[in-house]
């Protein structure tokens, strides 16, 4: 079949000049893709007038509810898309990493944006900036969604992941987005992305699909588009270098070629379980994907001394993986995905060849189980030892996409550092050790060249994700050669399809923009105490005024005696004076939290259901016996929790004293009923 490309609301098929795609274990053709005579102008268009609008009609809640609808929805697909990745030489487990993980990164930022950001079209970023001495003149940075597209370029090895992963923030953010698939494995992308259109969840113009080249879609980019890629550094350098990107200061994100290193600690020997555990992971990291991993393990960084057991432990390891036809169910690692592919990597080890010794790989021949070597793309696992890795270029230069690694010795834990850096920008770089000290150490020598760095004991094995597993809470990508961009990150990748924009004026303004109540703006008299107000009568400014306590001696000293804190500051006069920061006795700043529960709540049954949590309470002045204290309560921030029958409202706390001076401040958080409570 020739695969259709999605534009403005409808499948296309490319006119011509198509490329075939082959079964990668079997040589069979599975499918053709060409974008010739596509109108990517009209895809650009569509994306910014129609998706854009219509994502940003939603709050980041409503939105977050479409990711989780949507990965409900590909749950269900999941053998299908299981079947047929099979062709592009997946097993099964490797299958597991690209579709459930894909799957399971749209849960995590519907998750997220439920949890972290508001029920509202704005995020606003920190605190409010004080730029007047009264008050009525502030600053506050926001976060608005760019009114472009975003341009999705991804990799052959993961055609459900890598897609997902890209779609999550920017779905989120509000931003349409445009994917194109690696032509090789495309025709996996797009039976997941057929099955996203025909579930109908997404807003019209929400996503659109380019199956072949991206043809002249980069000369309409304008400066609200957005290029997030994923591939090699030579395309990424090309498309970098756009007119367009350039004259229009388009961002562009990129994940390109990354020599990734793996560190065993000199306390590390053989027969310590962070040993075993190294020869574990840099097999895996070699065999799942066949090796096809932009976070794959290119250096296994060693002790000189731990070398040959490194190697001979490597050996035998390796020995034992079957490879073969991905469909077999003993068959632990496949083929790469395309023969071209597999003559790119042979070449690659030849060139390393040449500066380290083969090991392990390349023999007589490649014994397979139910596949053809002729036909499949197959490559022996294939590990090289760098006696010399000081003077050596290609090892740190040159990665072998494929099941390949160097064995690279080190001296001292300095040595190690360097030779890591070497990669001049990686993914990721992993530390073995059971020395905590030498960890951190070796931590601070690789983070400035390396995007995530994973250190593993025998304590978090066996709860780590790995080596080679970007995590949609963290941060996927690196500097240099790695690309020098970001993906993910929880909530950060969400901001970088985002505008943050400075935001000046007066308090009433600020709350205007951001929806979210800013002291100093006009408080509201809501005529009744707001706890007896359902959610949606609330409303953000909504203030109540309590009357005013005397704070006594007898006071503090019960509350010691029910708490048990019985502090010099609060129970002994004398001790207390000597202290520069009271010169006397004071209350418990808890109890004045408490004190002041007791001024601002409405005790009866009604709409407030919980109070769960208190943020960023600040004590800022002591309240010593016979002082008089109040409390405002102002609603500050509503954010509705879909289909769960309540909000949660933050409110603006803040305790004075009978001169007027702030004594603390807080945000109280509260979960309140869309529905007043029945009486009776």
């Amino acid at each position: 079949m020739q695969l259709e490309s999605f534009i403005a609301g409808r499948w296309q098929a490319g006119a011509g000049g198509a490329a075939t795609l082959r079964d990668a274990t079997t040589g069979e053709v599975i499918a053709s893709a060409s974008s010739e005579g596509l109108d990517f102008a009209v895809m650009l268009e569509h994306a910014r007038r129609v998706g854009g609008a219509n994502l940003r009609r939603l709050t980041f809640h409503e939105r977050a509810a479409l990711l989780k609808a949507l990965a409900k929805r590909l749950t269900e697909c999941k053998d299908e898309l299981y079947r047929l990745s099979y062709a592009t030489g997946a097993t099964k487990s490797d299958s597991w990493i690209d579709i459930d993980g894909g799957i399971g990164t749209l849960f995590v930022y519907a998750s997220k944006g439920m949890k972290e950001l508001p029920d509202a079209h704005v995020y606003v970023d920190g605190a409010v900036e004080r730029l007047s001495k009264s008050g009525t003149f502030l600053g506050q940075h926001i976060h608005v969604p760019l009114e472009g597209a975003a341009v999705h370029i991804n990799a052959f090895n993961f055609p459900v992941w890598g897609m997902l992963e890209k779609l999550a923030p920017a779905l989120l953010a509000g931003v349409p987005a445009i994917v194109k698939p690696a032509t090789a494995t495309a025709y996996l992308t797009a039976l997941a992305f057929r099955r996203i259109i025909e579930s109908g969840l997404l807003p019209e113009g929400s996503v659109q699909l380019v199956c072949g080249s991206v043809g002249d879609l980069f000369d309409h980019l304008t400066c609200q588009d957005i290029v997030a890629f994923t591939g090699s550094a030579s395309t990424a350098r090309k498309l970098r270098m756009h007119p367009a990107v350039v004259d229009n200061a388009v961002r562009f994100t990129a994940e390109t070629d990354s020599l990734n290193s793996c560190i065993l600690g000199p306390d590390a020997v053989a027969g310590t379980p962070e040993f075993d555990l190294f020869i574990r992971e840099v097999v895996r990291e070699m065999t799942v994907k066949a090796g096809q991993k932009c976070t794959a393990i290119r250096r296994a960084i060693v002790p000189a001394a731990q070398a040959g057991a490194v190697i001979e432990a490597l050996r035998t390891a390796l020995g034992k993986v079957v490879i073969g036809n991905p469909r077999q169910d003993e068959v632990a690692m496949g083929p790469l995905a395309s023969l071209a592919q597999r003559r790119e990597v042979l070449e690659q080890i030849g060139k390393l060849e040449r500066e380290a010794e083969l090991v392990c790989g390349r023999g007589a021949g490649l014994a397979l189980r139910d596949a053809d070597p002729d036909r499949g793309a197959f490559v022996a696992p294939t590990v090289l030892y760098c006696r010399d890795a000081a003077r050596a270029r290609a090892v740190h230069e040159i990665e072998a996409f494929g099941p390949v690694s160097t064995v690279v010795p080190y001296e001292t834990l300095d040595d190690a550092i360097a030779l890591a850096r070497r990669g001049m920008g990686s993914l990721v770089g992993s530390v073995f050790t059971a020395d905590d000290a030498l960890g951190a150490r070796l931590v601070l020598g690789l983070a400035p060249f390396h995007g995530r760095v994973l250190v593993i004991n025998r304590h978090c094995a066996k709860e780590s994700t790995g080596h080679g597993s970007p995590l949609p809470h963290l941060v996927h990508g690196g500097p240099g050669r790695a690309g020098g961009g970001e993906e993910m990150g929880g909530i950060r990748g969400v901001l970088h399809y985002m505008q943050r924009t400075a935001v000046q004026g007066t308090p009433d303004v600020l709350t205007a923009v951001t929806g979210r109540w800013v002291k100093g703006s006009r408080e509201r008299d809501p005529g009744v105490h707001p706890f007896r107000k359902v959610f949606g009568e609330l409303e953000v400014g909504d203030t109540f005024n309590s009357a005013q306590r005397q704070v006594s001696v007898e006071d503090i000293e019960r509350f010691a005696a029910l708490s048990g804190d019985h502090f010099y500051a609060h129970m002994d006069e004398a001790a207390a004076r000597r202290n520069p920061l009271f010169g006397g006795r004071v209350a418990h700043g808890y109890f004045l939290i408490s004190a002041a529960a007791g001024l601002f709540v409405d005790p009866p049954l009604g709409p407030v259901l919980a109070n769960y949590g208190i943020d960023g309470l600040r004590f800022t002045k002591p309240v010593k016996p016979g002082d008089r204290i109040k409390v405002r309560l102002t609603c500050k921030e509503k954010s509705l929790r879909i289909g769960q029958g309540y909000g949660e409202v933050r409110w603006d706390t803040e305790i004075t004293n009978q001169d007027g001076e702030t004594v603390a401040a807080y945000d109280v958080l509260t979960m309140v009923s869309e529905k007043a409570v029945p009486e009776g």
